[in-house]
């Protein structure tokens, strides 16, 4: 799934480049060429005010130059760069409570597993004490796959059986993270779609249950968002945000 997920966003990223490319090269960047862009980007699904904020620092770069396609791919670049790191946080768990305990929820695919696991390994290299909890308790391949996230991170790991209350797990994780000392608390949950007000609920006993054990835990609620699926992340991470309560995206 990641390498068909990467293969998507990858193909997408060459075809905007490409256009872009054939568009400017070797001209002088006018306006009909900046509205050109400006529509490239929403046809990209960027969404049209991220569009115009990337077009117009295009044009405050480039305007009225002509510039071949490594220049027009840097300044692309740049811009879209320069877009996203205006609304980039900081995630620093070990500069909280402990134990500080991070909440992974999300659509089915959407990555939720692999981005635990990469957290759990730059945690653990930095010296902290980590649990990882496989709060995906329907998947026994969801379990397995974040045991060896665990192992190859150095983290301690907790489960149930298939099919067990994942409230009741994170419940158990938590008590053991005070008793054993853990810094850090990383737990997982299976993927819902954000119209199943079925699965919903679940996720808010989960949450309901960790709060008996800390009041003001989760201390970080982590939507995980698939990058491939464009301006449908904006109504998932309003459900999300409206019914859990989202204090961060990936």
């Amino acid at each position: 799934m990641a390498a068909k997920i990467g293969g998507g966003l990858s193909r997408s990223s060459k075809a905007l480049t490409e256009q872009v490319a054939a568009t400017f090269t070797k001209q002088p960047l006018d306006q009909a060429r900046l509205d050109a862009l400006e529509e490239m980007l929403i046809e990209a699904d960027l969404g049209p005010y991220s569009a115009a904020r990337i077009t117009r620092a295009f044009s405050d770069a480039k305007f009225g130059k002509s510039v071949d396609e490594h220049e027009i791919k840097e300044a692309l670049a740049q811009a879209i760069g320069d877009e996203l790191t205006a609304r980039q946080g900081r995630f620093d768990p070990l500069n909280g409570p402990r134990p500080y305990v991070v909440l992974f929820i999300g659509v089915n695919g959407s990555g939720k597993t692999t981005t635990l696991g990469k957290i759990a390994a730059d945690l653990t290299a930095k010296g902290a004490k980590v649990l990882v909890v496989a709060g995906d308790t329907f998947r026994a391949a969801a379990v397995e796959q974040l045991r060896v996230w665990a192992e190859r991170a150095g983290a301690a790991f907790i489960s149930r059986p298939p099919n067990s209350d994942a409230a009741g797990l994170a419940f158990d994780a938590l008590e053991k993270a005070r008793a054993e000392g853990f810094d850090v608390v990383l737990i997982d949950t299976a993927g819902r779609l954000q119209n199943k007000q079925g699965l919903m609920d679940e996720l808010l006993k989960v949450i309901r249950v960790i709060k008996k054990v800390d009041a003001d835990a989760p201390h970080e609620t982590l939507l995980v968002l698939d990058a491939t699926v464009g301006r449908n992340a904006l109504a998932q991470e309003n459900i999300f945000g409206n019914q859990i309560g989202v204090s961060a995206l990936s």
